[in-house]
């Protein structure tokens, strides 16, 4: 049985986890009761985790319990909690009418046994990052509320899936920067967000220590140590929340990241540097470091003057500074904040108001952050051994992948390829590493989407190899449906396709494509010279069906002539723009569309399968196409007119009618075609994914699809 095959009788397991929403939501209810504490659970014994004890009872929460594989700290950490008054004020008598030990007031026990306690609440995950993303979900399976211990997991498209399946659970996830809910950065996002120093123009922060050895956690690459996960996120995050702040939002991306910096003799990094480009002169410099001690303060520079914060991150002796071309100086201080507990109590907040993310900082400002720090370790050459291309990366659960029981997914025919299509197809040219992939494609994959396009060309080959090594990871190439391109210019020859093709299998670690399609075509090249060797590798076993992509309608009907006066397979499939906007250029050349009347005509009337990329016009009806902003000259070029902004306006007006956005809507049009179509979509992250896939429920008539259209 192939692993994504269920017999009819049988119950597919979600690839969600088995999170009890009930449960969730009667923890809620009691915490709403007057007087009611919250009482915790701490996953990990290590020295952060008593930081965090220690200021446990400034939020009104207990510790509860300790999990940790080393039952000796944790009973430590138990005896600690304990001096420190943050276990429970007492035990319920035993049958004999006796009471615990004080150390007793705090149970001790394995991560399992913790969790499946019904009296916990909360739970603090403090173990090393590659433990972070089992822990969390394991804890949200079992109803409880996670702050977890930064970095959320150790990249960002780990992070990604984390934030998702604790979102879908219905769960409380926040992860604990807690710099980020001490007072003085919240003064600070004010100052900045009220124009205190004039226009914002540069960050720098830094965050290092110089550690006494290379021993432990830190200076292990199998536990992701190294300065950037370690800390290297708070300047990152602290740079990312300020721009974001100057600019009216919770926060900003970087358009560029670059750095330079230092490999430890255990493989980590010991001290780097990175330069933030936030576009519009904005910029950020950030360093961190295990091995080498900085001035870790930071300094906020704007058009009229600057804010200095001496303690920016653990905020003990927390002291801001501004001064201006006013000649004002003010100095706010901020005695006695403590923020791990103010990161518990924001938790515990988060559970009882039912919103599951902390105002400080959301689960998507983590997933930045997470990023960014990738984009970091990219530049001065750091990844870890299982992040590497050729590893086997479990699924986020660690449960075998499944097609969700509430998958939205559709299915097509194309004659040839032997197995269903989805409607949607995955395109595989922007995942950034195979951890991102992973994420990515399981998520497709749980949504019923079960067909992927690659190409020779993307990535110079990284793409396909990356998909290949997913498949062969998950065990599912008889399940999936592969759409492999090549003989892209200036390579678009007989020979060049032949070379391209075996080269892309021997990547992808298969013997055949499903469907192959010329990239390019070239009309100085006779037709038939293309025919013919497609149709050789197709009797040959290494393509199922083929077709060109960019090819015009009128090529098209001139090889399947050719195919039929010689006995040769037609094409199948073509691979064009189409979408609700019409195009009036395409991004790069040699493209062709198919978006013009003439052209939908002649779909019409063949009714060739159509694969159209750019269905939703490269975020046309994202919102960020208005009139008035011709920033991305790309988009104004391929899609600006009074016409298509028209087509906007309806789909927007539909969308709010179906409540969905105009995204789902612009891809509902491509689905209700009279012809045959399976949209091209590269979502970057899982809520992408989401979105676009609302487009697969939504039912449009007829006199919809045309009104659309402005016909």
């Amino acid at each position: 049985m192939s692993p994504l095959t269920t017999p009819a009788d049988a119950t597919v397991p979600s690839s969600a986890p088995a999170a009890s929403s009930t449960a969730a939501s009667s923890t809620s209810d009691r915490l709403a009761e007057p007087g009611a504490v919250a009482r915790w659970a701490v996953l990990g014994a290590g020295s952060i985790a008593r930081k965090f004890v220690s200021q446990l009872p400034s939020s009104g929460g207990v510790l509860a319990a300790v999990g940790s594989t080393d039952a000796g700290r944790a009973a430590e950490l138990a005896a600690f909690a304990v001096e420190q008054g943050a276990a429970p004020a007492g035990e319920e008598p035993r049958a004999d009418g006796t009471v615990g030990a004080p150390t007793e007031l705090v149970r001790t026990g394995t991560y399992a046994e913790v969790l499946a306690d019904p009296t916990i609440d909360a739970v603090y995950v403090a173990t090393v990052h590659t433990a972070h993303a089992r822990l969390v979900l394991d804890a949200v399976a079992a109803g409880k509320a996670v702050l977890c211990e930064k970095p959320l997991t150790p990249n960002a498209g780990t992070t990604m899936a984390v934030a998702d399946e604790a979102r879908q659970a219905g769960a409380t996830l926040v992860e604990a920067v807690m710099y980020r809910f001490h007072p003085q950065t919240r003064a600070l996002l004010e100052l900045v967000r009220d124009g205190a120093i004039g226009e914002l123009v540069h960050v720098d922060a830094a965050f290092s220590f110089a550690a006494s050895d290379r021993e432990g956690r830190l200076f292990d690459v199998d536990t992701a140590g190294g300065g950037i996960l370690d800390v290297g996120g708070y300047p990152v995050s602290l740079a990312r929340a300020v721009v974001g702040a100057a600019r009216g939002r919770a926060f900003a991306e970087p358009l560029a990241v670059t750095a330079k910096g230092t490999l430890g003799p255990t493989g980590v990094d010991e001290w780097t540097l990175a330069q933030l480009d936030f576009g519009d002169g904005v910029t950020a410099a950030v360093r961190c470091g295990v091995r080498v001690d900085d001035a870790n303060i930071a300094t906020i520079t704007g058009s009229r003057g600057s804010i200095v914060l001496t303690d920016p991150w653990f905020g003990d002796d927390a002291e801001l500074t501004v001064r201006t071309v006013d000649g004002e100086t003010r100095t706010l201080s901020f005695p006695g904040a403590q923020p791990y507990g103010l990161e518990a109590a924001a938790t515990v907040a988060a559970l009882r108001d039912g919103t599951g993310e902390a105002a400080e900082i959301s689960l998507d400002d983590s997933v930045g952050t997470a990023r960014v720090l990738d984009q970091w370790r990219a530049a001065i050459g750091l990844r870890y051994p299982f992040e590497r291309e050729d590893v086997d990366i479990p699924t986020v659960t660690g449960r075998p992948l499944a097609v969700s029981p509430d998958a939205p997914m559709v299915y097509g025919e194309i004659a040839g390829v032997g197995k269903k299509v989805s409607r949607l197809v995955m395109g595989v040219d922007n995942q950034q590493d195979l951890a991102h992939a992973s994420s990515i494609f399981d998520h497709f994959v749980s949504q019923g989407g079960n067909t992927f396009d690659t190409g020779w060309l993307y990535g110079d080959g990284e793409m396909e190899a990356r998909l290949g090594r997913w498949i062969a990871n998950r065990g599912i190439r008889d399940d999936v449906v592969v759409i492999t391109k090549g003989a892209h210019t200036p390579h678009c020859d007989p020979e060049s396709l032949t070379r391209q093709l075996l080269e892309s299998l021997d990547r992808q670690g298969t013997d055949h494509a499903d469907i192959y399609m010329m990239h390019r075509d070239n009309t100085d090249v006779p037709v038939g010279e293309f025919v013919d060797v497609l149709d050789e590798h197709r009797r040959a076993g290494r393509i199922r069906v083929y077709g060109g992509s960019n090819w015009t309608p009128a090529r098209v009907d001139e090889a399947n002539e050719y195919a039929r006066a010689h006995g040769r397979a037609e094409f199948s499939v073509l691979s064009n723009h189409f979408g609700l906007a019409e195009a009036y250029d395409v991004p790069w050349a040699g493209c062709e569309h198919v978006t013009d009347p003439e052209s939908k005509k002649w779909l019409e009337q063949r009714q060739i399968p159509l694969l159209p990329w750019s269905s939703q016009a490269r975020g046309f009806f994202t919102g960020r196409a208005r009139p008035d902003d011709l920033t991305d000259a790309e988009l104004v070029r391929c899609y600006y007119s009074a016409d298509n902004f028209e087509r906007l306006r309806r789909a927007e007006q539909l969308g709010a009618e179906h409540g969905v956005a105009a995204t789902a809507i612009a891809l509902a049009y491509v689905l209700h075609q009279p012809f045959p179509t399976f949209p091209l979509f590269g979502p970057r992250t899982i809520s992408e994914a989401r979105s676009s896939m609302r487009g697969l429920s939504v039912s449009l008539s007829d006199e919809q699809v045309a009104w659309l259209d402005l016909r």
